[in-house]
């Protein structure tokens, strides 16, 4: 009898403001429950076919829940794969999302839904996320997020530079600069990576019903992280009171090249791990050479040089303290948020025997004791769209390029099968496809896009 009621239902658009119909199909589905099996198909609605080669990629990696939406959009409890299989060959419920793999109901149905945490894991580099229940963890993962934006911006104002130089007259510009700017502005890095933790708990709320969300704040005092005895005034008596950088480096290093021994000779100031490596500029990641050593040293460390006796204390970077210290009151406020404490997370993860990992701390943040684990995503943000479209060449040459619709890291469909872009050949007609260590160059008319290989979730 239930799924002759099911069979006669029909697609209708369900209101805002009117009551929900429950029905059996509607009551699993919002009901907590696991997959029994992989292969769920993520491309279309037919799931009869390719259920192999979802095991045979691991880029197409099956959560053990699949996530369910509302006909309006909105999220509800998950669901088991074999109900997903049964809508989908019903065609009670379409496809919207490859990864993670979303379905949307195509009929009015019951929204009872759970009380449902993300705990997320804030970092400068890394982001760890967890979404629990009371009975298990319906996702989460490890984000790791862009580290290259200094970088693109020094060539952004490199490449400006140059083109404005070549001008014979440009008209000077004095409210472009940082202090003009509104209160509470911030470097790009920084503002890039605070949006990146509001983009990826709006994308969690995009497909799980959530009802509270826990972010873990903390406060670094750097110097004590330098010298733990370190009090009163001596905050205001750094490493450089009374000398300037040069001065310090050379009484330090006693006015010779620290490679070669030379004394008398001009000194160079020089970075232990070289900036275009990620090393900073505070002192303990500075030493004086001679030019000759400087210039052989290169891009290398001072370990890849062969004296790795010079480093007395490690170039340990407080880019991750910083930047928690200016982003933790931000991202409660504006996530409107509850907050944590890492000294609590520490305590509750070793009291559960838990080892230390980003999503370990976003399971123990959510309030995780016992719940079931779901296998995790390890996610890496990639840049959406290369702007740099004309290539300058020698002779004052430039290349104008088209940017074509298939790129890197996209995953297409072809001859029936799943293939990741290596990128486009022959002005985009062929496109590279490679897939177990096989490369093909098919025409592009003859490749389906499944997915996007750029943003957080790809």
């Amino acid at each position: 009898m239930k799924k002759q009621k099911l069979s006669k239902r029909t697609n209708t658009y369900t209101p805002t403001n009117a009551s929900q119909v429950c029905s059996s199909v509607a009551m699993s589905l919002n009901r907590e429950e696991t997959l029994s099996e992989h292969g769920l198909k993520t491309f279309d609605n037919n799931l009869e076919e390719n259920h192999s080669q979802h095991r045979e990629n691991p880029d197409l990696r099956v959560q053990d829940v699949v996530y369910v939406l509302n006909m309006r959009g909105q999220p509800l409890m998950p669901t088991k794969q074999q109900k997903a299989n049964k809508l989908l060959k019903q065609n009670k419920a379409k496809v919207t999302t490859c990864k993670p793999f979303t379905i949307q109901l195509n009929y009015a149905t019951g929204e009872a839904k759970q009380p449902i945490t993300l705990g997320i894991d804030a970092g400068y580099q890394r982001i760890g996320f967890s979404v629990i229940t009371d009975k298990k963890e319906l996702v989460s993962g490890d984000l790791h997020m862009r580290t290259n934006i200094s970088k693109k911006i020094s060539e952004r104002r490199g490449a400006r530079r140059l083109k404005r130089n070549r001008l014979w007259h440009r008209k000077p510009r004095f409210l472009n600069r940082v202090r003009t700017k509104s209160k509470g502005w911030l470097a790009p890095s920084i503002l890039h990576k605070l949006d990146t933790h509001i983009k990826l708990v709006n994308k969690i709320k995009t497909f799980l019903p959530i009802t509270k969300t826990i972010i873990e704040v903390a406060k670094f005092d750097c110097h004590k992280l330098v010298n733990p005895e370190i009090n009163g005034i001596e905050y205001q008596q750094g490493t450089l009171q009374g000398y300037n950088i040069r001065q310090y480096l050379l009484e330090k290093w006693h006015y010779r090249c620290v490679y070669c021994k030379k004394k008398n000779v001009p000194l160079e100031i020089e970075h232990m791990t070289p900036k275009s490596r990620g090393g900073s500029n505070r002192v303990v990641n500075l030493t004086i050479s001679c030019h000759d050593c400087n210039q052989k040293k290169g891009d290398m460390t001072v370990e890849e040089f062969g004296f790795s006796k010079l480093r007395i204390q490690a170039d340990k970077t407080f880019k991750d303290s910083t930047f928690m210290n200016i982003v933790r009151w931000r991202l409660v406020n504006q996530l409107n948020t509850e907050h944590t404490y890492g000294h609590i997370t520490k305590h509750n993860r070793i009291k559960h025997g838990l080892e230390k990992s980003h999503i370990n701390d976003a399971f123990i943040i959510a309030g995780g004791t016992n719940q079931k684990r779901n296998k995790p995503y390890i996610l890496k943000q990639i840049r959406r769209n290369n702007r740099c479209l004309q290539k300058q060449r020698a002779h004052s040459i430039s290349i104008r390029r088209q940017r074509h619709k298939l790129q890197p890291n996209d995953l297409v469909k072809f001859k029936n099968k799943l293939w990741k872009v290596i990128g486009t050949f022959n002005k985009g007609i062929s496109v590279g496809l490679t897939r177990e260590e096989i490369k093909k160059y098919p025409n592009t008319k003859n490749v389906e896009l499944i997915r996007y290989g750029k943003g957080i979730w790809n």
